[in-house]
């Protein structure tokens, strides 16, 4: 048995820091219930939250510059003119500009959100016809519509196909101007009253449908997003993590909670999760961000990797002279350690143990030399001492090349807290915004 100091636990848990969304199969209605099934909770607090609204009026900016308005067209009966029929083409959105974003969560619903100071320009052309018995007349013209909006969304979280979805439906839009201006001084001013009147109320519409779909639509694209981030950095080689949610978030006044399976799967065999020891009360509130992780989610990583071969290591050189205190003044000693048997991974309060066993071979550097070979046995003191001084370095190298593979570097982390408990790990921190993320999503959805 190897007792670890709590220093060695980040190069492994960091694994689960982005994994918030993943595809599953199914959700418990009830939470409370789902404890059991869920190896890993999320839990982002209110500061948290603050931080990621920051960067929300860059979202809906993409939501107004993704959306494709569609063309309308409409009729309408005026005394001694006639049916005036029209048709708005071409609608894109210029000068757009957003104030600010507030948020609040509100326990039990959702996220309620206003984005306040909206202005854009909206531009196109209008194809009109009226006539009469004594005139017809057919004719297009350009028009800008200035507007300024506040826009109003309160998203709620949900289980969708297994992973987190966000309903963005409940969406309204008020506007405080909605400016109609016609291309030309030719137009006479009765049309131009006319447009007023019932075009700026086409547009309205329009413009609320459309920016509210788009919403709902990069919503989506939002998730699949960090789902794809996630799933990625999870898997390496046949390697992967399925962190699907087991119930549907909960919302607090102070946070964010997601219950996660935590299940590995590995050349078609999936790890199973039934008697999580998970309670709410295991997490605080005041750092940003949370991840509670069960010993039930390290250890069929740990395995998976053991039996994909990933724990080896080969020490030569100086380093050898230092750590196989042997007589080798008669060759160049190469020493070649792997793990034998899945090291077993136990958390406690006083910190972490691993149980493991690992085989070494060490070579002289010519074929004619006879190659010494040993193999760790747990029930041995000196086995013991061998096993912390020769298998962990086995562990980390391979922990730091993944993590540095999957571009943990990118982020900023603060202060991350690594706290040991009986059967689980409690990782806390606080984070800047990842803009990094930011960039690549809003390049990917305006492609």
């Amino acid at each position: 048995l190897v007792r670890m100091p709590c220093d060695v636990f980040p190069p492994l848990v960091l694994l689960l820091l982005l994994s918030v969304f993943r595809t599953s199969h199914g959700c418990l209605d009830d939470p409370v219930l789902a404890y059991r099934f869920s190896g890993a909770i999320c839990r982002l607090t209110y500061p948290a939250a603050a931080v990621l609204n920051e960067k929300t009026t860059k979202v809906i900016e993409a939501a107004f510059q993704h959306a494709r308005y569609p063309s309308v067209k409409g009729e309408k009966s005026l005394p001694l003119i006639g049916k005036v029929t029209y048709g708005l083409d071409n609608l894109e959105i210029h000068n757009l500009s957003i104030g600010r974003s507030e948020f609040e969560l509100r326990p039990g619903e959702g996220i309620a959100m206003e984005i306040s100071n909206v202005s854009a320009i909206f531009r196109g052309t209008i194809q009109y016809g009226y006539g009469s018995w004594m005139v017809d007349v057919a004719n297009s013209v350009d028009f800008e519509v200035e507007s300024q909006i506040d826009l109003g969304i309160n998203p709620k979280l949900y289980c969708g196909k297994g992973k987190v979805a966000a309903d963005t439906s409940d969406c309204y839009l008020n506007f405080h101007k909605l400016e109609l201006l016609l291309q030309g001084d030719r137009e006479p001013n009765w049309l131009k009253r006319l447009f007023t009147n019932f075009i700026t109320f086409t547009v309205k519409l329009v413009i609320k449908g459309q920016i509210c779909n788009e919403i709902n639509k990069v919503a989506n694209i939002l998730a699949d997003f960090i789902q794809d981030t996630a799933e990625q950095f999870l898997s390496d080689g046949d390697i992967s993590v399925d962190i699907g949610i087991a119930a549907p978030p909960v919302i607090t006044d102070n946070y964010i909670e997601s219950y996660h399976k935590g299940l590995t799967n590995y050349n078609n065999f999936s790890s199973v999760i039934n008697a999580s020891v998970f309670h709410p009360s295991h997490l605080t509130e005041h750092k940003m961000l949370y991840f509670w992780v069960s010993d039930q989610v390290f250890n069929p990583m740990i395995t998976a990797a053991h039996q994909d071969g990933r724990f080896h290591l080969n020490i030569s050189g100086a380093e050898v002279s230092v750590s196989v205190p042997s007589p080798r003044s008669f060759c160049s000693p190469e020493l070649r350690v792997w793990s034998s048997s899945a090291p077993r991974l136990q958390t406690s309060v006083l910190g972490g143990s691993v149980r493991a066993q690992a085989s070494g071979e060490l070579h002289c550097g010519s074929p004619h030399t006879l190659r010494l070979l040993f193999q760790t046995v747990r029930r041995y003191l000196w086995c013991v001492c061998f096993v912390f001084v020769f298998f962990f370095p086995v562990l980390e190298p391979e922990l730091t090349r993944l993590l540095d593979k999957q571009g943990v570097n990118l982020f900023d982390i603060i202060n991350p807290e690594v706290l040991p408990r009986d059967g689980f790990v409690v990782i806390q921190m606080d984070f800047g915004f990842p803009h990094h993320l930011l960039v690549e999503f809003l390049r990917k959805t305006l492609e």
